[in-house]
């Protein structure tokens, strides 16, 4: 598999105070991942960020979102067949973001959490997509205290989304709505020249 970073499509709209433009990337942006699927782990000064995909597309989405960063990512074969996991290197500039998440044993959103659209376009790349309702963020199955918290950072940024359960096909929060899914769109930016068009939160 080829990952060579995808190019952007450019698109003339209004700069969003929250959206990808109004935020250089950076390692922080990661918190995104942890909302969705995405785990960390933690050793000395360091931390690493995985998670788990459901397509090869999502994996040159995330090595080109995570190079942005400045973070080295690797990809492979998971367990579960038909899952790929990407994974970044042992980095001391994802320290911080370890020991924000992992105040406990297991993972939870830090006091003041918030989701932009860096965030959001990593959540996207690695677990969103659309259904016959709307679009669907997909959350970590066994990260049930952090669904609470993280649906309420989806509404601090005009996302109020539906929490799906497990025996509905989640667990998940789905956005519906024009209005809603438009915000979406304008705060995770172009599509990724990789990404399907029908996976991609559209305008």
């Amino acid at each position: 598999m080829s990952l060579t970073p995808g190019a952007h499509e450019p698109t003339r709209r209004q700069l969003s105070l929250f959206g990808v433009e109004a935020h250089d990337p950076t390692p922080a942006d990661l918190a995104g991942l942890l909302a969705g699927p995405g785990q960390v782990v933690r050793m000395g000064g360091t931390a690493r960020v995985s998670v788990e995909v459901d397509g090869a597309w999502r994996v040159h989405v995330l090595v080109a979102e995570l190079a942005l960063r400045g973070l080295q990512a690797s990809w492979e074969l998971a367990t579960v067949e038909g899952q790929l996991v990407v994974r970044t290197a042992y980095a001391t500039t994802l320290a911080a973001l370890g020991a924000a998440w992992l105040r406990t044993a297991a993972k939870r959103p830090p006091p003041g959490f918030h989701l932009n659209g860096p965030r959001l376009r990593l959540w996207v790349a690695a677990a969103g997509g659309p259904d016959q309702h709307g679009y669907v963020l997909r959350l970590g199955l066994s990260d049930e205290p952090c669904w609470e918290p993280v649906g309420a950072a989806l509404a601090a940024v005009g996302l109020p989304g539906v929490l799906l359960g497990p025996r509905a096909g989640g667990p998940a929060y789905r956005i519906t709505g024009r209005r809603r899914l438009g915000r979406l769109a304008e705060l995770v930016g172009d599509r990724p020249a990789a990404a399907p068009p029908a996976e991609w939160p559209g305008r």
